[in-house]
């Protein structure tokens, strides 16, 4: 028997992913325009927040791609 494991969906608001990745509100709105950051989900008419998940796999692979040929 398979199991699939299901992230956890926890839904970040913009000041939150703004302190996790260090960028503004601008550099984060021109990444998604670029298709290099996760796009938010729409909560209600006027909110807006980020899966956990997503942005944390963001990250890491921010991390990772700025570590290719370091030793």
């Amino acid at each position: 028997m398979s199991r699939t494991i299901q992230p956890r969906l926890t839904v970040l608001r913009r000041r939150q992913v703004e302190a996790r990745t260090g960028l503004g509100r601008s550099s984060i709105y021109a990444l998604i325009a670029d298709g290099q950051f996760p796009s938010p989900i729409r909560l209600s008419a006027n909110t807006v927040g980020w899966l956990e998940h997503e942005i944390d796999a963001w990250i890491s692979g921010r991390a990772k791609a700025t570590r290719v040929g370091t030793a």
